[in-house]
């Protein structure tokens, strides 16, 4: 057991060598595997959808808790399965992008195929049992709901991210499946305006793929992977981003114009100087070298400024969300 280790997978992804790896505990090595520290993007997308339901006065916690893992253990699977199938396809090599920015399993060594088959079967199975309980559960829309998460964690890494479609695939999950599928859940009604208020978070989440994707334009482009990006190019890739982090600022105060959201939930404003910190980065191309006073995430870099406005946005939209929840009671 090695709880400092724990707290620092969720908080980074932490490079460690073969020595250091097998003296982990399994926690740990499942925390850095599936990239423990981007599965809070997930978990917020979750705790939305309970505020929102206890406000309209249908949240249950055992639906929600039992939802909200199995969205948590769906996407850690997905970046298991990542991993391995940019592995298997010969995408992820010593040069490439993701060997970079934290350990890569199978890549370093750190783990073998099968172990690595293990870790996603496992992780998996777990997604999979929930979403069948809560399918028997719920019953209606629970099961394509479901059936629409396995889509996404099987391919999004091939095809949908190599045609153009995985930052399309994050906005609808993030959004309107995660979000709108939790609260459904729980309340057994699909409801729009649900999905609606579920936009401006979900618009962060995509930021941060886009400014990934960004991060490795050229590799990509080199492999004929054609993430948005690659067809955009840089410049207008950038300014999308900065686009979409408007769009959340606006599509708030949307909401509450039309009387959905309480004006508590103005609160968001204070996340601008993060904004403005952001968009200082996100109006120039990535230098060659790491700036001499950035974070120790390099090569991630427009993925590091979109990560840091998003955790920040995030945690403003939930503080707002709670605080009008408490206002009403």
């Amino acid at each position: 057991m090695n709880a400092s280790m724990w707290i620092k997978a969720l908080q980074i992804i932490p490079h460690v060598n073969k020595d250091e790896w097998d003296r982990l505990d399994v926690i740990s090595r499942w925390l850095i595997s599936t990239r423990a520290a981007v599965l809070i993007m997930t978990f917020l997308s979750g705790a939305i959808a309970g505020i929102l339901a206890y406000q309209r006065g249908v949240f249950q916690f055992l639906p929600w808790f039992l939802a909200t893992l199995g969205i948590v253990f769906a996407h850690a699977t997905n970046n298991l399965l990542n991993d391995y199938t940019d592995a298997a396809r010969g995408v992820d090599q010593e040069n490439y992008y993701r060997a970079q920015y934290g350990p890569q399993p199978l890549l370093h060594g750190l783990m073998t195929r099968r172990q690595h088959l293990t870790y996603s079967a496992v992780t998996g199975g777990l997604a999979l049992a929930i979403g069948i309980y809560l399918v028997l559960y719920r019953g209606g829309l629970t099961l394509p709901l479901l059936l629409a998460g396995a889509f996404f964690v099987l391919f999004y890494t091939w095809p949908l991210k190599y045609i153009a479609l995985g930052e399309l695939a994050v906005l609808v999950v993030w959004g309107p499946l995660m979000v709108g599928g939790v609260y459904y859940v729980m309340s057994g009604n699909w409801d729009w305006n649900v999905v609606l208020a579920s936009l401006p978070y979900a618009l962060g989440v995509t930021g941060v793929i886009f400014g990934k994707h960004i991060d490795k334009i050229d590799m990509d482009r080199a492999k004929r992977i054609y993430t948005l990006p690659v067809l955009l190019g840089e410049p207008l890739s950038r300014w999308t981003v900065v686009g979409m982090l408007v769009a959340q600022y606006l599509s708030v105060i949307y909401l509450v114009t039309t009387g959905f959201f309480s004006p508590i939930l103005l609160v968001v404003l204070f996340a601008l100087p993060a904004f403005l910190r952001v968009l200082a980065i996100f109006r120039f191309p990535k230098p060659q070298e790491k700036p001499r006073d950035f974070p120790e995430v390099w090569p991630n870099y427009f993925v590091a400024a979109a990560f840091f406005h998003n955790r920040r946005f995030g945690l403003f939209y939930l503080a707002g969300l709670i605080l009008g929840l408490i206002v009403r009671l």
